[in-house]
């Protein structure tokens, strides 16, 4: 056996990780742009899977999702948290949530969703944040816009509770 087929032994050995990355956008009175899948049951960041295969970063695969799903396309901001979430019934997840900024009523009327993928949009306030994101992804949020009001850092959390 060679050395390549001992690396590629290695690799194919280790532990599988999902990847995802997704927006955090706004608008003026601070709430929250969520979307409405179609091929699930609840609400959603903009944001999907990253496409690593392809060597897409964290911070490109959010730009695209978004613009595939929302038809905004536009440069994204820092990262506000990453989370890893523990999988039922899949690998884990590491999830980076970047700042999309406050949009003005312009761009939310440029929104333009992915019929394929998405039924519908609508601004939460913060205060509902967990009624409409429950679990890890609910957590993420409310852990980025603590992050945006402290005004730096970023949150590192582990299904969405803060980790340190």
């Amino acid at each position: 056996m060679t050395s390549t087929q001992d690396f590629a032994t290695y690799i194919a050995g280790l532990p599988r990780i999902l990847a995802g990355a997704a927006a955090l956008f706004r608008d003026a009175e601070g709430r929250v742009l969520l979307v409405e899948p179609n091929y699930r049951e609840g609400w959603a960041l903009p944001g999907g899977t990253i496409e690593s295969d392809d060597g897409e970063t964290p911070r490109q695969g959010a730009r695209r999702e978004t613009a595939e799903e929302i038809g905004l396309d536009r440069e994204l901001g820092r990262l506000l948290a990453v989370d890893w979430v523990h999988g039922a019934g899949r690998p884990p997840l590491v999830a980076y949530l970047y700042d999309g900024g406050v949009l003005a009523d312009s761009d939310f009327a440029a929104i333009r969703l992915q019929e394929e993928e998405l039924l519908s949009w609508r601004l939460v306030p913060r205060e509902e944040i967990t009624a409409h994101l429950p679990g890890a992804l609910g957590g993420r949020v409310l852990a980025a816009l603590d992050v945006l009001a402290e005004g730096s850092g970023t949150a590192e959390l582990e299904n969405g509770h803060r980790a340190a």
